[in-house]
């Protein structure tokens, strides 16, 4: 299956402009703002999400965070766990030091507790020692029907962890450079998600960011041959997180497509139209949580396939 109506999120107690994560993640923004204020609002966004959500007939599990270890990042749980059919998990290797401390077996338990059954856990995270990372479905997008994972290599998405989680869980890689301009350079995309999101029949990506033409074709070809329906979105779009939306289904098997209310604006009304032949959009707002932490509604999303 490539969507669940079970999502895993983390509620956030200390969520922040995270440094160590600003070093190659070219989407956050920092001002002024107290900590304790940013931290309020981003709970009441994430809490509006969550409502949202299950009003909508998705069944979320939330885990509230801890106060510590500190981690301003913890609200995007997708980057240090996935969960698979067959009861498989895969934890992963992370960039910054302070994310490393998400990880927990708490977190693993509560997903245990609400009657999904844990077979095995791959960990990758050894492989930090080498200065090697794999940021879960920030770093891979997942066709997990076609068995294909898309990736474009950064500083957080490393072709040999890559190549080894694929030969683990049977995907084949697809590999790319996304770049972005930051100032006068075009530098590397943190995260794969940003760049493309890809569901039952379509995928969304910013062939734009894509600059080698050979890698571009190659991506198209990919998703075309899965009989997937390509949605183009701007480097603007991109850079409003159009590329970070997730589709989903709720407990009737409907089909939903949620995203944030800045990327749905962001979007025209054909790319509108396309996206709503399959499912129903939910845009939510969460701009703060976009601005201090550069990432959006599917980064928060860890997907439950466990079964």
């Amino acid at each position: 299956m490539q969507t669940t109506s079970t999502i895993l999120m983390i509620e956030p107690v200390c969520f922040g402009f995270n440094e160590q994560t600003a070093a190659n993640n070219y989407f956050q923004q920092n001002d002024n703002a107290q900590t304790s204020e940013i931290q309020a609002n981003a709970l009441k966004e994430f809490q509006n999400m969550v409502i949202l959500l299950r009003k909508c007939g998705v069944n979320v599990i939330v885990v509230q965070d801890t106060a510590e270890p500190r981690t301003p990042d913890s609200i995007f749980p997708n980057n240090w766990i996935s969960l698979h059919d067959g009861g498989l998990i895969a934890i992963y290797p992370m960039f910054a030091l302070n994310r490393r401390q998400e990880r927990s077996i708490e977190i693993i338990k509560s997903v245990e507790n609400q009657g999904f059954n844990i077979i095995d856990i791959y960990d990758f995270s050894a492989s930090e020692n080498d200065g090697k990372f794999l940021e879960g479905t920030g770093s891979m997008v997942l066709d997990r029907v076609n068995r294909r994972a898309y990736a474009a290599l950064s500083e957080r998405t490393n072709e040999e962890i890559l190549l080894d989680f694929c030969e683990k869980f049977n995907f084949t890689p697809v590999i790319f450079n996304a770049m972005q301009t930051v100032g006068e350079k075009r530098l590397p995309v943190y995260h794969t998600n940003v760049v493309m999101s890809v569901g039952d029949d379509f995928a969304v990506v910013c062939l734009q960011s894509i600059d080698n033409k050979d890698e571009r074709n190659l991506l198209i070809k990919s998703i075309l041959q899965t009989q997937k329906e390509i949605i183009e979105i701007s480097q603007e779009q991109m850079h409003n997180f159009a590329g970070n939306m997730l589709q989903i289904e709720n407990t009737k098997g409907e089909k939903l497509i949620a995203l944030s209310l800045t990327a749905y604006n962001s979007l025209d009304d054909n790319q509108k139209r396309a996206l709503g032949k399959y499912g129903t959009l939910l845009p939510v707002a969460i701009d703060t949580i976009e601005k201090y932490g550069g990432g959006s509604v599917r980064c928060m999303m860890a997907e439950v396939f466990c079964n």
